[in-house]
């Protein structure tokens, strides 16, 4: 059987989170963590690592944040994109700076709708489009040929820490290795400026957890791939299929090895440290000290 074979065998459970497996959860159930004992998703594993801290990771678990037209963005091209979502919702509105037209976005966001200004509206249509265009992306995300946003809950085996991730796509039976394909939008599809985002926001993270969580729970084994669709919010919508190297995806398991060891040990102290506990011994920064070391010294 191949791994694109076991990864369509398995079909997501409904209902509430009862153990490690597939779930079929709306991104709010999602999450929201649905798992009863608690668990850590990527975005959270790289929040407990420098440049954040597990006193910030605890925080914005403990104090989530309220929604925004960034998020509705995201939110809607997703939906185009995958094909599944909350419903959108088009307001013949210039901007969000009128009462009437707050309080209509608020209502939809409310009632689990989402609701866009009429610009941002043929904006997202326009990138679904492009996506639907380019000759790589539009069959990872061909209708039919994979199962938006599927779930995944399982147990870390060195920690007993449950894991969480939430895969954009996962394919259908058929032949060939499994390619995890996950959509993200972005000020530059260039592949330097996508390599810049990839150290800032963690990606490479991303891309060995949820490979880590596919294999834990039989979907792939080590030949399974990943791929990141990342497409320009600007006309023409240019679109970038990245792949990341082996080094990259060594750095990104490393990563977040510490970052579940530091969750296992903040759960079982209950203590979530911040930057440092100590007096930081700090240096310049090295460019700084290289200009200023000539200039001055």
């Amino acid at each position: 059987m191949t791994n694109t074979a076991l990864a369509g065998a398995v079909a997501p459970a409904a209902g509430p989170v009862t153990g490690p497996g597939v779930y079929d959860l709306t991104a709010e159930e999602y999450h929201a963590d649905p798992v009863p004992c608690g668990s850590l998703s990527s975005s959270g594993a790289r929040r407990l690592l420098p440049p954040s801290c597990p006193a910030l990771f605890r925080w914005e678990q403990d104090h989530p944040q309220p929604p925004k037209a960034t998020f509705d963005f995201g939110h809607a091209a997703h939906k185009l994109v995958l094909g599944v979502g909350p419903d959108l919702v088009a307001l013949d509105f210039d901007d969000w700076r009128t009462k009437a037209a707050r309080q209509e976005r608020d209502e939809l966001r409310a009632a689990g709708a989402v609701p866009l200004l009429r610009d941002d509206y043929q904006q997202v249509l326009d990138m679904a489009a492009a996506i639907r265009q380019h000759p790589m992306a539009s069959r990872l995300f061909e209708p039919g040929s994979g199962t938006a946003e599927s779930a995944l809950v399982w147990r870390d085996g060195p920690t007993g820490v449950m894991r969480r991730a939430l895969l954009d796509w996962r394919p259908a039976p058929g032949p060939g290795r499994m390619i995890i394909r996950d959509y993200k939008t972005a000020r530059s599809a260039d592949p330097a400026a996508v390599a810049r985002a990839v150290h800032e926001y963690g990606y490479h993270q991303q891309a060995d957890w949820y490979r880590a969580g596919c294999r834990a729970l039989g979907l792939c084994d080590e030949t399974a791939e990943f791929v990141f669709v990342v497409q320009e919010k600007t006309a023409p919508y240019l679109v970038t299929v990245v792949q990341l190297d082996a080094m990259a995806m060594r750095i990104g398991a490393a990563r977040n090895r510490r970052a579940i060891e530091t969750y296992a040990k903040c759960v079982e102290t209950g203590r979530w440290p911040g930057y440092a506990d100590d007096v930081a011994y700090l240096s310049l920064p090295p460019y700084a000290e290289i200009r200023d070391s000539e200039e001055y010294l």
